[in-house]
């Protein structure tokens, strides 16, 4: 239920996204590893962050890392949901906040992500960057979200990713206000040629 609250969000429904992680919480309390029910709220978090809803977002955070804190305790939990460890809810938390236009909480919650190799890790290190990338034009610093921009394309352009698509675009729905600016247009022309970006 919590990967499809994920896809619901991806596709563009935080609120459906948000019942659906509630739903797979409220029944796997007690029952389901801890570290399970981190990341049912943390995609709760997600959701809350792309509706806009500070508050919840930030209660929702504060419960994953709770629950991410006490599954060093627990004696037994599923192979597949070891991979959610503190990077990934640190990497995931820079997004909460870009959603919610507070890049200061970003680039906090960034210094705690672990640096990620991206030959190994391409696509996770490239979305990273696109996330960055947001956050600094969300500063109007447009030189640092341009140079993000152009690292996320060289690393995504190797892959194949519909995903990856979605948040370059991102970068350039953010750069809306500098579309005339010659560094601006070449990202653009880039991004396009690069990754078939539509803009």
């Amino acid at each position: 239920m919590t990967n499809m609250a994920l896809q619901a969000l991806l596709r563009g429904y935080p609120s459906e996204a948000i019942a659906m992680a509630q739903g797979a919480y409220d029944r796997s309390r007690g029952r389901a590893a801890h570290r399970v029910l981190g990341f049912v709220k943390l995609i709760e978090a997600r959701a809350h962050a792309k509706a806009g809803d500070a508050r919840s977002a930030s209660a929702a955070l504060s419960a994953s890392e709770r629950c991410l804190e006490q599954a060093e305790s627990d004696l037994e939990e599923p192979g597949w949901i070891r991979y959610f460890t503190h990077t990934r809810l640190s990497a995931d938390a820079v997004e909460v906040h870009r959603d919610l236009c507070n890049p200061a909480a970003a680039w906090r919650w960034n210094a705690q992500a672990d640096a990620m190799d991206p030959d190994s890790f391409a696509r996770s290190v490239g979305l990273r960057m696109t996330v960055l990338a947001t956050t600094h034009l969300q500063q109007h610093d447009l030189d640092q979200g341009l140079k993000l921009g152009h690292r996320a394309v060289d690393i995504l352009g190797r892959i194949a990713s519909a995903r990856a698509r979605d948040y370059v675009a991102d970068i350039s729905t953010t750069l809306a206000p500098w579309r005339r600016e010659r560094p601006v247009a070449e990202f653009l022309h880039r991004a396009r040629t690069e990754l078939a970006l539509v803009s």
